[in-house]
């Protein structure tokens, strides 16, 4: 490239202790959009997370002696702020990371300053308990304090807003965090860097180190003086996560993949049930962890579900995400594209049908977009159970349906996969919804609705979905460490 289309770039800066670092090396990141290339990323490694610990370490000491309603005020300043420039972080996530303007908008940008918003209050009404032995002349108490310097590595589907659901809690703790976005999704993150001392963030409270998972992700996970790890990606990464913190006993919360189950009963409410299918199924592009990929139609209604569920799913425009009638934008990059459409292939030589989307309709893009990583809503049926499109995450817009007969064959086939993260329920039949959703193997069930969350509320996985649970109550607990004082009088 020219020197000109150079200058033109978006250059990021590592931040520790309150500055900026130029880096000794970059990595292009891309508009998925476009094709091309926007910005450059620095290629950090152990260097850079070595100052960066050190600045979080340095750190700890004053910030966890402030009062938690001190810290409170500053998470609350830091929302203000995010929401103040609301606009130009939408329209950064978007071009970043190629969903849709309005999803921006309208959920990442929003659920980024809920998260401080949110942990500035709960952390504000944490109790600690206390027992009596009278027979002992003893009481018993616990007591709380911040761990020390949490590790948060965060993915590329909802950049900022999984990046500040761990920040904030980690924060308003009291602890210090040294942070990595994913390379692809890194500028909503320096972004807020900018914003964290007008907010009355002290130097070395939030640093943020961008790179690879194989480089600035290892060193950061290897690091002896860095005692939690919180990260949110695939499955086959947080094994060498678990792996590489095994030698330090390092506390870990992961939230991974998911291959999630909807079950539509004959007595669903069908005008309900599609609309929402149809997001759950396809809103950011099929990119996130909760998205629906296996859906089970009870037979009677299975052909008539089917019609609906196609004829909906084709209203929904994929193009350039700055435009607003657009509902699905880019995929991330063109590597993951690439397998997502091989998904579809693999479904079509098993012999499944592909009723609309990928190799079945016209994809018409505007001029500009005609390189970018786009693909339309697709819907694939008669897929066997075994195949691996319904035994492995896509995380594109790809969704599976398949027919069932009884609530005791679709409970262990919905069952049937490694995963166990969020499932959904469709039945106007309240006990049978109850009965239902006590035996899915899953973090969290949806009735009748999908995506409606309380930050108050568990959140995670089983199985192959993960560890841990994030919540005002479960986020506490992993990132303070308990101790019981017992006294004698």
């Amino acid at each position: 490239p020219t020197m000109a289309h150079s200058q033109a770039l978006l250059v990021l800066e590592n931040f520790i202790g309150g500055k900026f670092f130029p880096c000794s090396s970059y990595i292009d990141s891309y508009n998925p959009a476009t094709g091309d290339v926007y910005c450059r990323v620095p290629d950090s490694g152990k260097e850079e997370v070595e100052a960066a610990v050190k600045a979080a370490k340095d750190a700890f000491p004053i910030w966890s002696s402030k009062s938690p309603l001190e810290r409170s005020q500053i998470l609350n300043k830091l929302a203000d702020l995010i929401e103040h420039d609301l606009e130009a972080f939408a329209q950064a996530e978007s071009k970043d990371q190629g969903k849709t303007i309005t999803f921006a908008r309208t959920v990442d940008i929003p659920r980024a300053v809920h998260n401080f918003r949110f942990f500035a209050s709960s952390v504000l009404h944490h109790v600690t308990e206390c027992t009596e032995m009278p027979a002992m002349g003893c009481v018993h108490y616990t007591s709380r304090a911040p761990v020390g310097v949490a590790g948060l590595i965060s993915p590329w589907n909802l950049p900022l807003y999984l990046l500040t659901w761990k920040i904030a809690p980690a924060i308003a703790c009291g602890n210090t965090v040294v942070a990595k976005p994913s390379e692809m999704t890194s500028v909503t993150a320096w972004m807020m860097c900018k914003l964290l001392e007008k907010a009355g963030v002290p130097p070395g409270v939030v640093n943020v180190v961008f790179g690879t998972g194989a480089k600035a992700g290892e060193a950061l996970v290897c690091h002896p003086d860095v005692p939690l790890i919180s990260f949110t990606g695939s499955t086959l990464t947080a094994q060498r996560i678990t792996e590489r913190s095994a030698p330090h006993c390092k506390r870990l919360s992961l939230e991974l993949g998911g291959k999630n189950p909807a079950i539509i009963f004959d007595d669903a409410d069908l005008s309900q049930c599609i609309p929402t299918t149809v997001r759950s199924s396809f809103a950011n592009q099929g990119e996130i962890c909760l998205c629906t990929s296996r859906i089970f139609v009870q037979r009677g209604i299975y052909s008539e579900f089917l019609k609906r569920f196609v004829a909906e799913a084709k209203k929904w425009k994929t193009g350039n995400p700055s435009d607003p009638t657009v509902s699905v934008g880019a995929l991330i990059s063109k590597e993951h594209l690439e397998k997502v459409r091989n998904y579809v292939k693999k479904a079509q030589a098993e012999g499944a049908r592909v009723l609309c989307g990928e190799g079945m309709d016209p994809l018409a893009l505007p001029p500009g977009n005609q390189k970018g990583y786009f693909m339309l809503p697709t819907v694939i049926a008669e897929v066997k159970d075994e195949s691996c499109c319904m035994q492995e995450e896509i995380f594109g817009p790809v969704t599976c349906v398949v027919a069932f007969d009884t609530e005791e064959e679709v409970i262990k086939r919905a069952n049937g996969v490694k995963y166990g993260l969020a499932a959904t329920v469709w039945s106007s039949n309240v006990g049978r919804v109850h009965r239902v959703a006590h035996r899915l193997q899953s973090g969290l069930v949806w009735t009748n609705c999908w995506l409606v969350r309380d930050l108050n509320l568990p959140f995670g996985g089983m199985k192959a979905s993960g560890i841990g649970r994030e919540g005002a109550k479960d986020s506490y607990e992993f990132f303070t460490e308990v101790k019981t004082i017992t006294i004698k009088h």
